[in-house]
């Protein structure tokens, strides 16, 4: 008998390259259509019947999850699409349904950034980058998600090649591009002026990530290197083991506040998180985390927080201090991780893979659970030591010395 899906895991028949939570927040339409306006453009081959795009709750303090992903431009009959999905943290399940679905054609959208206030999603595409917009209609009285491809066209990214890589700063205020003939690219929002354009930078770009200042700018393709934005120089290049191939570079800040950067690696003996000083920009601590090779990494925004995936599809989340393991999701995917993204709030992690499927894992509870687990081992060896010295009769013979004579 096939085991039934879990209600925090949900296939939405695209392979998915990408995936990260929008800001709810942002969902307050700024432009309401009336009944003579045509609604939000959606795609043709979006893929979506009325039955499936079913109403979003009115609350907007929800959590919503964007993932893209999709079969090529080969004639394998699975599409190419941007979705919308929304996760319900009372029942912890995700929409049956994307609530929202743009189909982009033979297009693959490969690479995702989401503007940290709601104002798009960028979509790397193999030719250019592409703006998604996401806005609510009006529909008898209930709040419905739409994607529509935005009409400005974002020309400073218009015929480069595949973007390897997308992120926007803290403040949403910088995009950085990392392109697969390893040009790398960092521009104003929204104004798309040039900041940093390096078209050496590394043979390819495969990682970027802005520190939590904004002040620098770490790329890996080969290489691990880090960036001052402000006078737009190379600082340094990470050196690495022998066998060490990076997959994955984020910056972080720690418990007193102080900058971290880590960087996931693959090496013989399999999977490692190595954390640096990002002052010296030397090596603070390094650990082998799982046997198996890590496909997807995270820090969350708590910073206290990491997560990876692995090729056997495993989802794994650690302390960051220590880099020990605190929980992991055996076979959270049929195939490999893809992509791995904290909520705001770090109180939950998506993952998605290859296999079509997005996962939502809730964090909280588990601290809870663990939380619960020690006060029950205390107060289970409390009562042992009671027991023990109730039922022993030697406890019966001792007599407490007296101080006073009364």
């Amino acid at each position: 008998m096939e085991t039934p899906e879990p209600s925090n895991s949900r296939k939405y028949g695209v392979p998915f390259y990408a995936a990260a939570w929008f800001p709810s927040t942002s969902l307050k339409s700024e432009h309401q259509p009336s009944q003579s306006e045509d609604p939000p453009h959606q795609s043709a081959d979006a893929d979506i019947s009325a039955a499936d795009n079913k109403s979003v709750p009115s609350h907007l303090a929800s959590y919503y999850v964007a993932a893209a992903g999709g079969g090529g431009e080969g004639r394998s009959g699975i599409s190419n699409a941007l979705i919308l999905a929304h996760f319900d943290f009372d029942s912890r399940s995700l929409s049956d349904h994307p609530v929202a679905k743009y189909g982009t054609g033979s297009d693959l959208p490969y690479r995702m950034a989401i503007h940290p206030a709601g104002d798009g999603i960028i979509c790397s595409l193999p030719k250019n980058c592409c703006l998604f917009k996401v806005d609510t209609e009006k529909d008898a009285g209930d709040g419905k998600l739409g994607l529509k491809l935005s009409q400005e066209v974002l020309s400073p990214l218009e015929d480069v090649g595949q973007q390897l890589s997308l992120a926007f700063n803290k403040e949403g205020s910088l995009l950085a591009t990392g392109g697969e003939d390893g040009n790398l690219r960092v521009l104003k929002w929204p104004s798309l002026d040039i900041v940093l354009n390096e078209p050496s930078s590394h043979s390819t770009v495969k990682d970027l990530d802005f520190s939590p200042d904004g002040k620098y700018l770490v790329s890996l393709g080969g290489p691990c290197r880090v960036w001052d934005i402000t006078s737009s120089t190379l600082v340094t290049s990470l050196p690495k083991e022998n066998d060490e191939v990076f997959i994955s570079c984020k910056f972080s800040l720690t418990n007193n506040g102080d900058m971290v950067l880590y960087t996931a690696a693959v090496t013989g003996k399999g999977g490692s998180i190595v954390s640096w000083n990002a002052t010296t920009w030397r090596s603070v601590a390094s650990k082998l985390i799982t046997r198996d090779n890590i496909t997807a990494f995270n820090v969350s925004a708590s910073g206290r927080l990491l997560a990876c995936g692995t090729t056997q599809g495993d989802v794994l989340i650690m302390n960051s201090t220590s880099l020990r393991v605190l929980k992991i999701v055996k076979k959270a995917h049929l195939g490999f991780v893809t992509a791995l993204s904290f909520s705001p709030d770090s109180r939950a992690l998506v993952s998605a893979s290859m296999d079509s499927s997005a996962r939502v894992t809730v964090i909280e509870e588990e601290q809870k659970k663990g939380m619960n687990l020690w006060i029950v081992i205390f107060i289970l060896l409390i009562s042992i030591a009671a027991y023990y010295f109730i039922n022993n009769p030697e406890f019966h013979k001792f007599e407490v010395p007296t101080f006073f004579n009364g």
